[in-house]
């Protein structure tokens, strides 16, 4: 069937592929547009996921400081090149992140780097309550560890939901930055100040501030 020039520039500037990539992902599913995207996001995942095993040793800090004044964030994102470090759309994802650490309080970058000690506790925590609610023991290491995955979306920054679109966690926006500019896109470490009494009792609203800032 024939795809018209219009509907190809519309699928890249929906998904970031290359416009013969796109050609092709409408033809392999008959010019129907969300098939063609959810197509070239499983095409895209597989490269992203190849493009991980390289080195990625340049980068930026990302910076966010808080309309208050009180809650700053530096996060370092790691590249391939100095080049991509430069990238418009490469330093927009760092203050994006670094906004989001603000807001969503990780307390690791991703779930294999979870300290252990605090993996321990926490399933301690699980068993004892399952323990106490009268599940069977034989079962209770099963509902144990899917919590800790639970918990994992909480506490770790890949897991969790991105503060300024639900829909996609910090995961999905590494490979899809990564596609679109090419180089492996990393997420090193991150560090969070607060200052003063009583920002524990604000952190839970300071999601739904940021939000609000973003929509003006």
């Amino acid at each position: 069937m024939g795809i018209s020039a219009k509907e190809v520039k519309e699928l890249r500037e929906k998904t970031g592929a290359g416009m013969m990539d796109c050609k092709k992902a409408l033809q392999e599913c008959d010019g129907v547009f969300e098939k063609a995207v959810d197509y070239l996001r499983t095409k895209g995942l597989a490269a992203a996921q190849k493009k991980q095993g390289r080195i990625a040793a340049e980068g930026v800090i990302g910076s966010y400081i808080h309309m208050n004044n009180k809650i700053g964030v530096l996060v370092e994102v790691n590249c391939e090149t100095d080049f991509v470090a430069k990238n418009p759309d490469f330093k927009e994802f760092a203050h994006d992140l670094a906004m989001h650490v603000a807001a969503a309080d990780p307390k690791f970058v991703k779930a294999d780097e979870m300290d252990q000690n605090f993996r321990n506790k926490e399933a301690e925590i699980y068993a004892a309550q399952l323990k106490e609610q009268g599940k069977p023991d034989n079962i209770i290491p099963k509902i144990v560890e899917g919590k800790l995955n639970k918990l994992a979306e909480e506490v770790c920054l890949y897991n969790q939901k991105f503060v300024k679109n639900p829909d996609q966690k910090i995961s999905d926006l590494v490979n899809e930055l990564t596609l679109k500019i090419g180089e492996k896109i990393s997420i090193r470490r991150f560090m969070k100040f607060t200052v003063g009494e009583g920002m524990e009792k604000r952190q839970d609203n300071l999601a739904d501030e940021i939000a609000q800032m973003t929509k003006k």
